[in-house]
């Protein structure tokens, strides 16, 4: 009797442990993977033109520390056509690394999401991309409207599979920033 007890006992254990590794697998999440980005910089280039107007946030140190060494205002014409080009540094390493290489081929994993406010100020179309369709960001139409002082907020959302599935569905609810970033923005 003592045996059959026991192995009701260990048969109980083993299956309590197992549906609670079952439900904690569902609720896991990837290893921390996203990337340390110290440097964006945002390129305007306006339509009919080759030089791109450029806007820089650093922060070598990355969050916490040391306040930004820069985190320019952008300024744009009302009423205009840009393309929006993105480019992400990791400045924190020697040599610097570029991200944005990074984020290109896990295009599949990462999402940028540009909001104004107010939102006259300017719209936004994505340029490319991923494999599955959902929009990247990593260029793309910014098109001004009336002048006027507000924010633009970039966002970029890493959004890794978890237990091998996509979670990138084209809304930022997944994920986790890699970037959240608001720039004082000017339409003149």
């Amino acid at each position: 009797m003592k045996k059959n007890k026991f192995w009701v006992s260990a048969l109980a254990l083993g299956l309590v442990a197992t549906l609670t590794q079952c439900k904690n697998a569902e609720k896991v999440t990837p290893a921390d993977e996203n990337e340390l980005i110290t440097t964006v910089q945002l390129k305007f280039t306006e339509s009919g033109t080759t030089a791109p107007l450029t806007f820089t946030f650093r922060d070598v140190d990355g969050d916490g520390g040391n306040p930004p060494s820069k985190f320019d205002s952008i300024v744009l014409k009302s009423n205009t056509t840009y393309t929006l080009a993105i480019e992400l540094m990791d400045e924190s390493k020697t040599p610097t690394v570029n991200t944005t290489e990074e984020v290109r081929k896990e295009s599949d994993q990462h999402f940028f999401i540009y909001t104004t406010s107010p939102p006259s100020l300017l719209t936004y179309t994505y340029g490319d991309m991923d494999a599955r369709n959902f929009p990247v960001g990593l260029t793309g139409t910014a098109k001004t409207g009336v002048a006027g002082t507000g924010k633009l907020k970039v966002q970029l959302r890493h959004q890794p599979p978890i237990n091998g599935n996509p979670v990138k569905d084209g809304t930022a609810a997944p994920g986790s920033d890699d970037v959240n970033l608001d720039f004082n923005l000017k339409v003149k």
